[in-house]
């Protein structure tokens, strides 16, 4: 369990479209670009083993832009592989938004960031007292059908509202914007309401050229 003291005002960041990691959740990661597995020593040298999340701007104009809002992830686990790559596993600590790229000489990118506003990151797991299981599931089992995805039923339909929630935001194909809108979502309950509407949307035949604001 992390503290807000033990959050750094600078930390390395990832940039990698479509990769979405939130509070209490894992996102395992395959790390095989020189830069980043030096990225990885040095996050093992540190007490705090932070890794920043971040969404890069995918438009026109836009070449090495990044969201401003990005997750931070404990390195909680990683193994090598015979040639010399990692696998690794991040679990969400807290959002937090960039203030500025720190320059440097690293051959990763590193940035000063804010953690304010995001206190709730650190603290119990999210309810979403208002949430209609019934029918977000009836959705969501259309949208899986109508994208030829499976999935452990049983299993979702025991997951927690958090767990549930968030892991869908994670693992359902959507664009990097829509991703990004669920990651800068306030609470829980709006998060399931991003979520929904993205289901709806698809589901109605949406091409993937209109993003969540």
């Amino acid at each position: 369990m992390i503290s807000s003291t033990d959050l750094p005002d600078t930390i390395p960041v990832f940039p990698l479209p479509g990769a979405l990691l939130l509070p209490r959740s894992r996102l395992p990661l395959h790390l095989f670009e020189p830069r980043y597995l030096a990225m990885l020593d040095d996050v093992l040298k540190t007490s705090n083993r932070l890794i920043g999340m971040v969404q890069p701007y995918d438009a026109p104009g836009a070449s090495g832009k990044l969201h401003s809002i990005g997750c931070a992830g404990k390195l909680t686990a990683f193994s090598e592989t015979e040639d010399g790559r990692y696998m690794i596993t991040l679990s969400g600590a807290s959002r937090f938004r960039i203030v500025e790229e720190v320059e440097g000489f690293t051959p990763y990118r590193r940035c000063k960031v804010n953690w304010q506003g995001f206190e709730r990151d650190l603290g119990a797991v999210e309810k979403d007292p208002h949430f209609d299981r019934p029918a977000f599931m009836d959705a969501l089992n259309r949208f899986f059908e109508d994208r030829g995805l499976s999935t452990d039923w049983d299993s979702l339909g025991e997951a927690e509202d958090e767990l549930l929630i968030n892991s869908l935001s994670m693992l359902c194909p959507f664009d990097p914007e829509d991703k990004q809108a669920l990651l800068e979502a306030p609470s829980l309950a709006t998060r399931r309401e991003t979520l929904t509407t993205l289901i709806e949307f698809a589901l109605r035949g949406g091409n993937g050229e209109e993003v969540m604001q």
